[in-house]
């Protein structure tokens, strides 16, 4: 599971390559889930939550930009 510190160090561009690679794994799981073919529950809640802290990571960087640059 990713950390917000793991996730801090990393570019704009990296964080939006993970979050990418996320929701595909996201998707499969759901379909895998869907099929009764799930070998380990607990990844789709560290998927949704790993998701949720590059969002919010993004968020947070999206608002301080504009204000670090006027």
């Amino acid at each position: 599971m990713a950390k917000r510190d793991d996730l801090s160090v990393k570019t704009d561009d990296q964080l939006a390559t993970q979050l990418g690679e996320l929701k595909r794994e996201q998707f499969n799981l759901r379909f895998q889930a869907a099929t009764n073919q799930l070998e380990k529950p607990s990844r789709v809640r560290e998927v949704r939550r790993t998701i949720a802290r590059i969002k919010t990571l993004q968020g947070q960087r999206a608002k301080t930009a504009p204000a670090a640059q006027g």
